[in-house]
C-alpha cells in the first residue's frame, strides 16, 4: 500500500488509501511483519514520512491527512525499536513522535497527540540513559544534558498546547510552569514561552475565561521580562493591557490589579490605548474625583493628540460623568487653542452645552465660533457641515415642540455661517426650513422671500416645489399652484432621482401630491385639488393610495358634471371621469388579487365605484358609446363584489346595454372588419350575460323580465349577420318555446332579412308563427297584425311583377283571405293596409290575365273588389276607376279575344 501510494502520487484514490493505511496500522505489530527486516521497515517508514512532507503542498493534503501519514510512518519506525537501538534511531523516533503529535494538535485531535508526546518523553528518558553511559568527560555530559532538556522543553510545551485544546487548564499550567522552571538553564526559550502563553491568554479571554486568561498573561509577561533583547517593550505593554482588560472584565474586586496592570503597561510602553484603558477602568469602579483628575492631567502631560483628548471627554460624557467631561473639555479648548483643529473641540463643547441645556452659553460659544470663522480662523468644510448639523438638530427639536421662533433663531445662525462659506451646498434646504418657520409665525412676506431664494438655488427639488405650491395656494394663485405640481409627472416617472438633500422617489412625490390636494381643498382651490389627485392616481404605485385619490376626485367632479348641460365641455369631463375609472380598475385587480374579498371595507369600495360608473352611464343616454364604456366598467367593478341578487341584476343590465350598443354600431359599421369586431364583442358579452341570467333565475321569479328574449334576439342577429352555418340549429329549440311572443317573432323575421343577413325561410317561418299567435288572442292587435301580414306577403310576393314559379299563389291567397276575414269581423284595421292588399290582389289578377289564366285573373281581381268594399274615406278615390277596369276586364274575358291587357292596367303604389 505504501509503495502504491508513493508511486501513484497523482491518483484520485490517495485520500481513500490514506484512510485505509491509518485504519490498518492499529492492527499491525512487529510479529505480523516478521518476514521483513527492521531496515526494510525503517526504509519504508522514512520514505512514507518524506513523501508526506513533500506532497503536502503539492497535492493539497489536509492537516488531518498529513497527520495520518506521519502517524503510520511513526508507528512503523517504533516497531523496530529494541533494547539495542542506536542513539541515532532513538533520536529519530523522538523527532517523529514530536512532529506527529504536533500534527495531530494542528489537525484538531489532541487526544491522539498525547500518545505520541508520551512516547517522545519516554524516548528522551531512554536516550538520556544511553548518553550518560557513553559520555567520557564532564563537558560532554553537560552538553548532552542541555540538548536533552531542550527536547524535554519542546515536549512539555506541545503537551501544554494539547491540554489547552482539551480545555485541561490544570495539566496545561503544570506543563508551562515546568517549562518556566527550565528557563534558568534555557534562557533563549523565554521568547518562545512568552508568545505561547500570550496566545493561550488570548484564547481564554475570547472564551470569557478571565481567570485562566489572567494566569497565562502573567506568565507571558514574566517570561517576556526574562529576555529583554528578543521581546520588545511594545509587546510587554500589549500583554499588560490585555491583562488589565481581563482583570476589569473578570470581577469588580480585581480593580486594583487591573489598575496596576495598566499603569505598568503605560510604564513599559505608553500608547493612547493604554491611557484610554486606564480611564475605562476608573469609570467602571467607584473612583474618587481626584484619581480622575490625575488621569486627565496625565493625558495632557503626555502630549496626546486633540482627537484622543476629545475621545476621552466623550467617554466621560457617555459614562455620565458630565461635570468631569465638561471640565476636561474646557481644559482641552484652552490647551489646544492655537491648534488649527481647535474647531473640533469647540463644536464638541457646543454639543455638550446644548445637551446640558445650557443654551445661553451654547449661543455665546456659537457666536464666538461664527465671528472667528468670519474674521480669519475658518473652520474646515467638514466642521462647517458639523456645525450646521448641530444647529439644524436643535432647530428641528424646537420645531417639533412648536417653538417656531426658537427654531428660526438656530436656522438664522446657520444662515450667517453660510454667508461666509460658499462651499456649503444645502442653502436651499435651509431656506425651505426657514420658510416653514415664517409660515407658522404668519410672517408671509419673509416666508415668500425664503421660498423665492430656495427656488433660485434648487428649483427642481420636490420640497422646494411644495413650498412654492403652498405660497401660491395661500395667495390664491391657482395658475402658479398648478405649475408647481405639473412637473411632478416627470419625477413620478423616474424610478429614483438624487437631489441635493434627499433621494426623491415615487413615494415622496406621492406624499407631496397628497399634501397638495389637502392644502388646496382647505383653501377652497378645487381645480388645483382635482389636478393633484389626478396626478397622484395616474402615477402612484400604491394601489390603495390610488383608489383613495380617485374616490376623492370623483366626489369632487361627479356632482359638478351631473349639473352641466349637454355640451362639448361636459363630454370632456365625462371622458375624464372615464379615465379615472379605468385607472381604478387595475388597482382593484391588484387589491383583490384575483379573488372576491370578504373584507367589508374592500367590498364597500368596489360597490361605491361600480355605482358611480352606473350613474354616469345613465347620464350618457345621448352618447351610447360613452354609456357603454361606463356600463362595462361598472360590470368589471361588480366582479369584485359578492354575487348577490342586486349585483347579478346590475351585471345583467350592464352587459345587455353594452351588447345593444355594439349591435347598433355594428349595423352602421363602415367596414367589414369593424363590423366583425363589434359583433364578436357583442357575442362575448351575450354569453357572459346568459351565464349571469342562469344564476339570477335561481334567486327568484323573473318571469316578467325580457332578458331571455333580448339575449335570444341579440345572439340571433349576430349569428345571422356573421352568416353562422349553425344558425338553423340555434333556432330549433327556440321554435318550441311555449312563451314565445309574436313581437319577438316579428323581430326575428326583420333581422333575418336585414343586410348583410338574408334568410327568407327563417323570416317566413317567424312571421307565420307570429300571425298564428296574433289570431289566438282574444283581442287581436289589428295594427301589428296588419304590419305582420304585409311583411309576410312581401316575402311571398317580392316587389315588381309576380313570378308564378317563385311565388306560392295559394299561400298568398290564404293570407289575403285571413286578412279579409279579420277585416270583416274586426274594427280598426288600418285603411292604408287594406288599400295595399287590394292593390296587391289586383296586380296578381292582372299578372294572371297576362299569363292567359283568365279564371285566376277574375278570381284575384274579384278579391281586390272585396277589399275595396272595406275601404273608408279612400273608397271614393278608387271605386269608380276599379269598377270601370273590372267591367272592361270581364268584357274582355267574355270575348276571349283581342289584345291582351298590358302592364299599364296594373296599379303601382
Amino acid at each position: 500500500m505504501v509503495e502504491n501510494l508513493i508511486i501513484r502520487d497523482g491518483s484520485p484514490m490517495i485520500p481513500e488509501t490514506i484512510d485505509r493505511l491509518f485504519a490498518d496500522i492499529a492492527n499491525i505489530n512487529r510479529e505480523s511483519m516478521a518476514e521483513m527486516q527492521d531496515s526494510q521497515i525503517e526504509e519504508m517508514a522514512v520514505n512514507l514520512w518524506n513523501w508526506a512532507i513533500i506532497k503536502k503542498g503539492a497535492l493539497g493534503l489536509s492537516e488531518e491527512q498529513s497527520a495520518k501519514l506521519r502517524h503510520v510512518a511513526c508507528k512503523l519506525v517504533c516497531m523496530c525499536e529494541g533494547s539495542a537501538a542506536s542513539e541515532e534511531a532513538i533520536q529519530r523516533q523522538i523527532l517523529m513522535n514530536l512532529k506527529t503529535g504536533k500534527g495531530w494538535v494542528d489537525g484538531g485531535n489532541a487526544v491522539i497527540a498525547d500518545e505520541f508526546f508520551q512516547a517522545a518523553m519516554a524516548g528522551l528518558e531512554k536516550l538520556y540513559v544511553k548518553l550518560m553511559q557513553s559520555c567520557s568527560t564532564e563537558f560532554h555530559v553537560t552538553m548532552q544534558k542541555t540538548a536533552t532538556e531542550r527536547d524535554v522543553f519542546r515536549v512539555l510545551s506541545y503537551q501544554a498546547e494539547s491540554a489547552v485544546v482539551q480545555q485541561d487548564f490544570q495539566r496545561a499550567s503544570t506543563c508551562v510552569l515546568r517549562c518556566k522552571d527550565m528557563l534558568i538553564r534555557l534562557p533563549k526559550m523565554s521568547g518562545y514561552l512568552h508568545i505561547l502563553c500570550y496566545s493561550f491568554g488570548i484564547e481564554a479571554y475570547k472564551q470569557n475565561k478571565y481567570e485562566e486568561s489572567s494566569f497565562w498573561l502573567r506568565q507571558s509577561y514574566d517570561t517576556g521580562k526574562m529576555d529583554k533583547f528578543s521581546v520588545p517593550q511594545e509587546m510587554l505593554g500589549k500583554v499588560l493591557r490585555l491583562l488589565a482588560t481581563a482583570y476589569m472584565d473578570w470581577d469588580g474586586k480585581e480593580y486594583y490589579k487591573a489598575l496596576s496592570a495598566v499603569n505598568l503597561a503605560n510604564k513599559e510602553h505608553l500608547t493612547p490605548g493604554g491611557l484610554s484603558l486606564k480611564m475605562k477602568i476608573l469609570l467602571k469602579y467607584e473612583t474618587a474625583k481626584e484619581e480622575f483628575l490625575g488621569a486627565i492631567m496625565e493625558i495632557l502631560h503626555r502630549d496626546m493628540s486633540l482627537d484622543f483628548c476629545l475621545s476621552i471627554a466623550k467617554l466621560l460624557m457617555y459614562h455620565e460623568r458630565e461635570s468631569l467631561g465638561s471640565y476636561f473639555l474646557k481644559i482641552i479648548c484652552e490647551h489646544f487653542k492655537s491648534s488649527e483643529n481647535i474647531g473640533k473641540a469647540l463644536l464638541f463643547h457646543v454639543e455638550v452645552l446644548l445637551q446640558r441645556k445650557e443654551e445661553l452659553l451654547a449661543t455665546e460659544k456659537i457666536e464666538e465660533i461664527i465671528i472667528a470663522h468670519q474674521t480669519g480662523r475658518q473652520l474646515t468644510t467638514e466642521l462647517v457641515g458639523c456645525l450646521h448639523n448641530i444647529l439644524w438638530k436643535k432647530a428641528a427639536k424646537s420645531f417639533q415642540v412648536e417653538d417656531y421662533a426658537d427654531a428660526l433663531h438656530w436656522y438664522c445662525c446657520s444662515l450667517r455661517l453660510y454667508a461666509c462659506d460658499q462651499t456649503y451646498l444645502d442653502f436651499a434646504r435651509l431656506q425651505r426650513n426657514m420658510a416653514a418657520c415664517y409660515l407658522h409665525l404668519e410672517q408671509f412676506d419673509k416666508a415668500k422671500e425664503a421660498v423665492t431664494e430656495a427656488e433660485r438655488c434648487d428649483p427642481t427639488n420636490i420640497f422646494t416645489k411644495f413650498y412654492v405650491f403652498k405660497m401660491a395656494i395661500l395667495e390664491g394663485n391657482s395658475d402658479r399652484a398648478l405649475q408647481a405640481i405639473a412637473p411632478s409627472e416627470n419625477l413620478l416617472r423616474a424610478e429614483e432621482q438624487e437631489e441635493n438633500d434627499v433621494v426623491t422617489n415615487r413615494s415622496l412625490v406621492s406624499m407631496f401630491l397628497n399634501l397638495a390636494a389637502q392644502l388646496a381643498l382647505q383653501n377652497e382651490q378645487q381645480i388645483v385639488a382635482e389636478k393633484a389627485l389626478e396626478y397622484l392616481a395616474q402615477y402612484s404605485e400604491d394601489g390603495q393610495e390610488v383608489i383613495i385619490a380617485l374616490k376623492c376626485l370623483l366626489r369632487l367632479v361627479v356632482p359638478k358634471v351631473s349639473h352641466m348641460p349637454e355640451s362639448e365641455n361636459k363630454k370632456k369631463q365625462m371622458d375624464r371621469l372615464l379615465t379615472c375609472l379605468n385607472t381604478a380598475l387595475p388597482k382593484f385587480a391588484q387589491y383583490f388579487d384575483g379573488e372576491v374579498s370578504t373584507s367589508g371595507s374592500r367590498t364597500n369600495e368596489a360597490h361605491w365605484f361600480r355605482k358611480i360608473a352606473w350613474n354616469l352611464a345613465v347620464q350618457c343616454n345621448k352618447d351610447p358609446v360613452t354609456m357603454r364604456e361606463f356600463f362595462i366598467i361598472s360590470y368589471k367593478l361588480s366582479q369584485f363584489c359578492p354575487s348577490d341578487q342586486a349585483v347579478l341584476i346590475a351585471q345583467k343590465t350592464c352587459l345587455i346595454v353594452a351588447s345593444a350598443v355594439d349591435l347598433e354600431k355594428g349595423r352602421k359599421a363602415s367596414t367589414i372588419s369593424e363590423q366583425t369586431m363589434l359583433l364578436n364583442r357583442a357575442l362575448d358579452q351575450i354569453h357572459k350575460c346568459r351565464d349571469i341570467w342562469n344564476l339570477l333565475k335561481e334567486t327568484g321569479d323573473f318571469s316578467s323580465d325580457p332578458c331571455e328574449t333580448l339575449l335570444l334576439l341579440y345572439e340571433f342577429e349576430v349569428k345571422a349577420k356573421m352568416n353562422d352555418p349553425l344558425l338553423d340549429s340555434f333556432l330549433e329549440p327556440m321554435w318550441e318555446l311555449p312563451h314565445l311572443e309574436s313581437k319577438t317573432l316579428e323581430t326575428i323575421a326583420s333581422l333575418a332579412m336585414e343586410m348583410p343577413a338574408h334568410y327568407p325561410c327563417i323570416a317566413l317561418k317567424a312571421l307565420k308563427k307570429a300571425l298564428f299567435l296574433h289570431k289566438k288572442k282574444e283581442s287581436v292587435d289589428v295594427l301589428r297584425y296588419s304590419k305582420c301580414m304585409r311583411s309576410l306577403i312581401n316575402l311571398l310576393v317580392p316587389d315588381g311583377v309576380p313570378n308564378e314559379e317563385l311565388c306560392p299563389l295559394e299561400e298568398i291567397w290564404g293570407c289575403c283571405e285571413d286578412a279579409l276575414s279579420l277585416i270583416s269581423h274586426t274594427e280598426g284595421y288600418p285603411e292604408t293596409e287594406i288599400l295595399w292588399l287590394m292593390i296587391k290582389s289586383w296586380n296578381i289578377g292582372i299578372f294572371m290575365y297576362s299569363s292567359n289564366k283568365y279564371m285566376s285573373s277574375e278570381k284575384w281581381c274579384g278579391l281586390a273588389l272585396r277589399f275595396l268594399d272595406h275601404l273608408g274615406s279612400l273608397k271614393r278615390s278608387y271605386e269608380t276607376q276599379i269598377h270601370v277596369l273590372y267591367s272592361e276586364l270581364l268584357e274582355t274575358l267574355n270575348k276571349k279575344k283581342g289584345p291582351l291587357v298590358n302592364e299599364e292596367c296594373c296599379w303601382n303604389r
